[in-house]
């Protein structure tokens, strides 16, 4: 079997990583080695906080209600259950956008959860 060479292979490879690292610093953006480290932790650090910020968003949302729902005398786990019972189908990134931009449409939502509560 001949023998068969990778060099164009290796150096596209090569460019790919150098030019994923350019923001680096020091020897992390000019030395391949480095660069390809630097560019394979940085991709997993990007692949697993993709699905954290879900959860992250999630719990800004929750805090927001909760403090838009404590302005009404109410706490964020009463407020959720008296919109569920007065059949209420709102999701909480919703409900935190109404906490902060519409504050009348927000104060509406609570007096009908205290009514179901």
């Amino acid at each position: 079997m001949p023998r068969v060479k990778s060099g164009v292979a290796h150096h596209a490879r090569k460019k790919k990583y150098m030019e994923a690292a350019k923001g680096a610093r020091g020897g992390r953006s000019k030395l391949y080695k480095a660069a390809k480290e630097t560019v394979e932790r940085a991709m997993r650090y990007a692949y697993r906080d993709r699905r954290k910020k879900k959860g992250e968003f999630r719990t800004l949302w929750i805090t927001r209600i909760n403090a838009a729902a404590r302005i009404h005398d109410l706490s964020y786990n009463r407020f959720m259950s008296g919109l569920k019972k007065a059949g209420v189908e709102i999701d909480r990134k919703m409900l935190a956008d109404l906490a902060v931009a519409d504050v009348d449409a927000f104060a509406r939502l609570a007096e009908l959860a205290k009514g179901a509560a």
